[in-house]
């Protein structure tokens, strides 16, 4: 088979498939070794970003999507008929970054970082597949443990939970001492 074949049977499995594929899969699909394959989907990938072309493939913790890129969404909209959309408020925020930064994480773990009920907040982020269940912590009980998705990555633009955004350690105690100075506030009152 030349290149070009493996080019369009890599754009047919990912543009069918619709979820991500792993490299593995795709390299046992098209019957090349892990790093001939990632040399084509690289290639692939620099092509689909320098043309003028509507969708990309995006690399999504070691698997590969083809998805629509973000200044075609406009269109789709028209055609769609305003789609349903996701409002993340400050506590919907504030549960999805404990969990992206904690995960895998129990809900009694959440709650204590947060300080209140998190159970609205949790059944909407896995209702907006942001999270999902990840099993059960072998601890009495057996609670859930939370982590998140595929469509997390994808709505951040991050390719892994590795690649999340580091506070440095100036901001960290800034921070720290807003939060303790808002405790201090509602401690007086």
């Amino acid at each position: 088979m030349e290149e070009k074949n493996y080019r369009a049977i890599i754009e047919a499995i990912l543009f069918t498939m619709g979820e991500s594929v792993e490299l593995g899969k795709i390299a046992e699909a098209i019957e090349l070794d892990k790093k001939e394959t990632q040399k084509i989907l690289d290639e692939m990938i620099e092509e689909y970003n320098a043309s003028d072309r509507g969708v990309a493939i995006m690399e999504l913790d070691g698997a590969y999507q083809m998805c629509t890129k973000s200044d075609m969404y406009e269109y789709l909209i028209k055609i769609a008929k305003q789609p349903k959309q996701r409002v993340l408020t400050d506590v919907l925020l504030e549960t999805l970054s404990i969990i992206a930064y904690k995960q895998p994480v129990t809900k009694a773990e959440i709650e204590k970082i947060r300080g209140v009920s998190s159970d609205h907040a949790v059944s909407k982020l896995v209702e907006y597949n942001l999270i999902c269940e990840l099993g059960r912590l072998d601890a009495p009980g057996r609670p859930l443990l939370f982590g998140t998705t595929e469509e997390f990555l994808r709505s951040f633009g991050v390719n892994s939970i590795d690649n999340l955004p580091v506070l440095n350690p100036v901001q960290l105690e800034e921070f720290k001492q807003e939060a303790e100075a808002e405790m201090n506030i509602t401690m007086d009152i």
